[in-house]
């Protein structure tokens, strides 16, 4: 590991004393980021910055590496100034350095300090801001696959033309699979195309923000105002209004003006209205008025495909048996997957060592309990014979077709196919030279018995224990 500089003698002196304090103030900081932070990202970038000291209301901190500077500035600076200025009122800046940058930084001149921020600007003059938008969620760069090609398909066309169909647009799903990013690949298609348009993307918890203020200052008016003269709206995150009845009446009353002025409404949950509880039925329905999509857990495939345009953007140069491993861990949501490619990008530039799946399989020991690295085909099979004890594996391989075997046959090939990276035509091979067509209407057949029967989902996630060994 790289061996970090000595601290420069311009602040050196009389700062030992002083060290224990913005530790602790350091210390407290990291617990207040850390629950907004995935355990992994919080690891590599957060949790192996040091604190320097606090130097003309800038509070000092020294990276690891370069790399690791380069990614708190870009994405981690606002949150760690949000926590410091709370917690020590004389921070008004963080800033980064890496090892190599501290002595230099030390001895320069005090960094101007910022001009005073003009008041925040009024809700109705933020519409349709640039920045309001991550410019990186583009449906350019959202990756399609078989868990959301619909969501994408009813995004795109609500995004061409807003209003016109779709209306309202709900979409649920677990966290990390791309809602998000689908909102925001919205919000900046329509910046581009319809700028004329208002459009408002705001999160549940700051809808709710203002609504109490709005209570408590008495300005309910042009609280309703401002959200009643959009043309489009989206809403993130829904399901935090459950047991909120002031807040779903106002959401009620804003809906039905907005949806007969045909305007857009895209509202996003992790789960559909019928299981958002408490809600007002009233709500519930209109919720369902429009179209709902769901966005499912990703393939394979998709997951591959996710890991390897993320790697692209970030420049890392990354083998795919390494992003195989990562994608095999098929319980992970998207954003974990990109941090966990991350962090082995990380250790493995801190550690100097060459990317191998070696190396990513130590990395990520306490994210990934059982990798694929130790199944196979065959250990596949047995598994699924042990849930058919009338079927044998030369059952399964052979020609017959008894429902029964026909049945396990189909669970084999879905297993193989989602988590060994195999082609077709070799999958094929294994069970008696079947036609890849074969295997793709087995591999189908049984994905979409595991979305649409619980007792099939169920006996697949048993399987799957019993092939991972959980």
């Amino acid at each position: 590991m790289q061996k970090r500089p000595k601290a420069a003698s311009s602040y050196t002196t009389g700062q030992k004393a002083f060290m224990t304090d913005i530790k602790q103030l350091w210390n407290r900081i990291i617990d207040v980021v850390q629950t907004d932070i995935p355990a992994y990202r919080f690891d590599v970038w957060i949790k192996t910055l040091e604190p320097v000291c606090i130097r003309e209301g800038r509070l000092v901190l020294i990276a690891p590496t370069a790399t690791s500077k380069a990614v708190v500035a870009q994405n981690y600076i606002p949150m760690l100034k949000g926590a410091a200025a709370e917690l020590h009122p004389a921070v008004q800046e963080v800033d980064v350095l890496a090892p190599d940058e501290l002595e230099t930084y030390m001895n320069a001149a005090v960094p101007e300090k910022e001009p005073a921020k003009e008041k925040e600007q009024p809700l109705k003059e933020r519409f349709n801001t640039p920045n309001m938008f991550d410019s990186r969620y583009t449906f350019d760069s959202f990756v399609v696959g078989k868990s959301n090609q619909f969501l994408y398909a009813a995004a795109k066309a609500v995004a061409d033309d807003p209003g016109a169909k779709h209306n309202p647009l709900f979409i649920y799903g677990g966290t990390g699979l791309g809602k998000t990013h689908i909102l925001h690949a919205i919000g900046n298609h329509i910046r581009v195309t319809r700028s004329e348009l208002k459009v408002l993307y705001i999160t549940s918890e700051n809808f709710i923000n203002e609504f109490t203020a709005s209570l408590t200052e008495k300005n309910t008016k042009e609280f309703r105002k401002r959200y009643r003269y959009l043309d489009v709206l989206m809403i993130d995150d829904i399901q935090f209004i459950a047991n909120k009845t002031g807040l779903q009446e106002e959401i009620f009353h804003t809906f039905n003006d907005l949806y007969n002025e045909h305007k857009q409404i895209i509202i996003s949950s992790d789960k559909p209205p019928k299981d958002i509880s408490p809600l007002e039925e009233r709500l519930r329905s209109r919720f369902e008025w429009g179209l709902l999509a769901d966005v499912q857990q990703p393939d394979l495939i998709t997951r591959m495909a996710i890991l390897q345009k993320k790697a692209y953007t970030k420049k890392f140069n990354v083998r795919e048996d390494v992003l195989e491993l990562i994608a095999g861990k098929d319980d992970s949501n998207i954003r974990e997957m990109e941090g966990m490619l991350e962090k082995v990008v990380f250790y493995a530039s801190l550690e100097q060592k060459p990317l191998s799946r070696e190396l990513a399989a130590e990395v990520l020991k306490d994210y990934i309990k059982e990798t694929t690295e130790k199944i196979t085909a065959d250990a596949i099979i047995d598994a699924v014979c042990r849930n058919y004890p009338n079927v044998t594996r030369a059952d399964i391989v052979g020609k017959k077709k008894t429902k029964e075997i026909a049945e396990a046959r189909q669970m084999c090939i879905y297993f193989i196919c989602e988590i060994l990276s195999m082609p077709l035509t070799a999958i094929g091979q294994l069970f008696g030279g079947r036609d890849h067509t074969t295997i793709m209407h087995s591999r189908d057949k049984i994905s979409a018995q595991v979305k649409n029967n619980p007792e099939i989902k169920k006996m697949v996630a048993d399987m799957r224990a019993m092939i991972y060994k959980k």
